[in-house]
C-alpha cells in the first residue's frame, strides 16, 4: 500500500515532527518543482502563509526546493489561503503553496498546493509527489547552476487580493451605515479583513487581529464563536462574522447574538441564488456532515442537495463535474464558483452582506428559513483507523443507534484526514435520543480502537 503524506487538506501536523520537518518541507520543494516543471521555460511558483512562527522554517526550506529545481519563487507572506488561490491565477503561476494549519493550534503546521488554475491537486498528483519525497533519492534532474532559480517577495500582493474581493460586491452598494464586529483569529486576515470592509463603507469593530505568531487560533475565531457573539450584542452591531487561521471558513453571528453555521448560510445564499435564476443546475453540494434540514430545504423547492465525502476538495469536485456554482461545508467553508475555486471566508462574508442590503432585513429575519435538526458531533481520540465496519461491537452499536432513530435522523462515523480522532456524528428529532446516542457510540469507540 501506498504511503500518504496528503489528507483531506494537504500536510498537517505538529511542527517538528513527521512529517511537518524542514527535510520534508525541502524534499516537498524538490519533489513538487521536479513534477511541474516542463521544458526549458522559467517556472513561477507562489508561497502563502499564515501567522505561525513555524512558517518561516517552512517557507525557507519549501523556497530552497523550488529553487535548486530551476522555478523562481514569489513570497506574499502572510494571506488567506484564498489569496494564494485567487493570486496563483492572476500571476499565472505554475503553482501555488499554503503554509497553514488552518483552525489548528499554532504549535501545528501544515502544507497545501494549488494548481495554475488555483484548484487544489488531485490525488493522482498529490501521491506522485508523495513517492518522489519518500523515496529517499536525490539524483533527479536539477538544472544548470546558472538555471537555479531566484526569491522575491511581492510587496503588493494584499493590495492586490483586496481590490479582487471588492470587485465581488456590487458598485452600486455600500456598507455605510452597517456595524461588523470582526474576529479573524489572529491568523493570516488580520490585516486585509477590516481593510476592505472598512473600503465598502462599514464601522469594523476587529477582534483577535494582533498576530504574534503563537495565538492564532487561540480562544478566537470561528471555533470559538461565542466570543463574537458576546461582542455583537455589546457593541448592538449588525452582524459578527468569525474566520479561522487561514480565513477559508465563516462562521456568522446575527444582530441578536444567535451564531449562524455553514448550513445555515449556505440556505440563505441558495435562496437568493434560487430567487435571481443563478442556481445553476438547482443543485446545492454540501458534505456528509450537512444537516438534514439542509436537505430537506432543498427538496422542498425542487432543488437538490448532492452530499460528497468531507473536506471543501470533494466539493469543489462534485460542484465542476455537476456544473454547480454554490457548495460548501457546514463548517463554514463557502465556494462560489462563480467568482473563485475554493472556500473563502471574506468573500462568502460579502455575499451575505449583499443579500442583507439588497433586502435591507436584519440576518435574524433572513436566517429564519432553515431550522436545524437536532445533531451532535463528538471527537474520540484514537490510537488505531481502522475501517468500522470490520469492528463488530462498533457495527453493531451504529446499527442499533440507526433502528432507535427509527428512520428519522442518521449516524455517521468517519476518521479525521488531519488528527488520530474519530468523529461521531448523530442527528435525529428528539435532542435527548440524540444525545444519549452520540455517548453510547463515543464509548464504543474508546473500548475499541485504544
Amino acid at each position: 500500500m501506498n504511503q500518504r503524506l496528503f489528507g483531506t487538506d494537504g500536510l498537517r501536523g505538529p511542527v517538528n515532527i513527521f512529517p511537518m520537518t524542514p527535510e520534508i518541507a525541502l524534499r516537498l520543494g524538490l519533489a513538487a518543482g521536479q513534477y511541474f516543471r516542463n521544458g526549458n521555460k522559467r517556472h513561477k511558483v507562489l508561497i502563502g502563509k499564515d501567522t505561525r512562527l513555524s512558517g518561516y522554517v517552512f517557507e525557507t526550506a519549501l523556497t530552497s526546493g523550488f529553487c535548486a529545481t530551476g522555478m523562481d519563487v514569489y513570497l506574499v507572506g502572510p494571506l488567506p489561503t484564498p489569496a494564494i488561490s485567487f493570486l496563483t491565477r492572476n500571476m499565472r503561476a505554475d503553482l501555488g503553496v499554503v503554509i497553514s494549519a488552518s483552525h489548528n493550534p499554532f504549535s501545528d503546521n501544515g502544507i497545501k498546493f494549488f494548481d495554475r488554475s488555483g484548484f487544489k491537486l488531485p490525488d493522482s498528483a498529490e501521491q506522485a509527489i508523495t513517492d518522489m519525497v519518500l523515496s529517499g533519492k536525490s539524483d533527479w534532474d536539477f538544472p544548470a547552476p546558472e538555471s537555479v532559480g531566484r526569491a522575491k517577495r511581492i510587496v503588493d500582493a494584499n493590495g492586490r487580493y483586496i481590490v479582487y474581493l471588492k470587485n465581488s460586491f456590487p458598485q452600486n452598494l455600500t456598507l455605510d451605515g452597517l456595524k461588523v464586529v470582526l474576529d479573524c483569529a489572529n491568523g493570516a486576515a488580520y490585516n486585509v479583513a477590516p481593510t476592505i470592509l472598512r473600503e465598502l463603507g462599514a464601522e469594523v469593530v476587529t477582534l483577535a487581529c494582533e498576530p504574534d505568531g503563537l495565538n492564532i487560533n487561540e480562544n478566537c475565531g470561528s471555533l470559538h464563536p461565542e466570543v463574537l457573539a458576546a461582542a455583537v450584542v455589546e457593541e448592538g452591531a449588525d452582524i459578527g462574522l468569525a474566520l479561522d487561521g487561514d480565513a477559508d471558513r465563516l462562521i456568522v453571528v446575527d444582530e441578536k447574538g444567535n451564531v449562524l453555521d455553514g448550513d445555515q448560510i449556505m440556505a440563505l445564499c441558495a435562496q437568493d441564488l434560487l430567487d435571481r435564476g443563478e442556481l445553476k443546475s438547482k443543485t446545492l453540494v454540501a458534505t456528509v456532515m450537512s444537516n438534514m434540514a439542509l436537505e430537506v430545504f432543498m427538496e422542498e423547492r425542487d432543488c437538490r442537495l448532492l452530499r460528497t465525502p468531507v473536506g471543501d476538495r470533494h466539493v469543489v469536485e462534485a460542484m465542476r463535474r455537476e456544473g454547480a456554482v454554490l457548495g460548501g461545508e457546514q463548517s463554514g467553508h463557502l465556494i462560489f464558483l462563480n467568482h473563485t475555486t475554493t472556500g473563502d471566508g471574506l468573500l462568502a462574508a460579502l455575499q451575505l452582506i449583499r443579500i442583507m442590503v439588497e433586502k435591507q432585513r436584519p440576518l435574524s429575519e433572513l436566517s429564519h428559513l432553515l431550522t436545524l435538526f437536532p445533531q451532535r458531533l463528538k471527537n474520540v481520540r484514537v490510537e488505531r483507523k481502522i475501517p468500522f465496519d470490520t469492528v463488530p461491537s462498533v457495527a453493531e452499536a451504529v446499527c442499533q443507534a440507526e433502528k432507535e432513530l427509527e428512520g428519522k435522523g442518521r449516524v455517521l462515523l468517519r476518521y479525521s484526514g488531519t488528527e488520530s480522532l474519530a468523529r461521531v456524528m448523530v442527528e435525529g428529532e428528539d435532542e435527548a435520543k440524540v444525545e444519549n446516542l452520540t455517548d453510547r457510540l463515543c464509548e464504543v469507540l474508546r473500548e475499541c480502537l485504544r
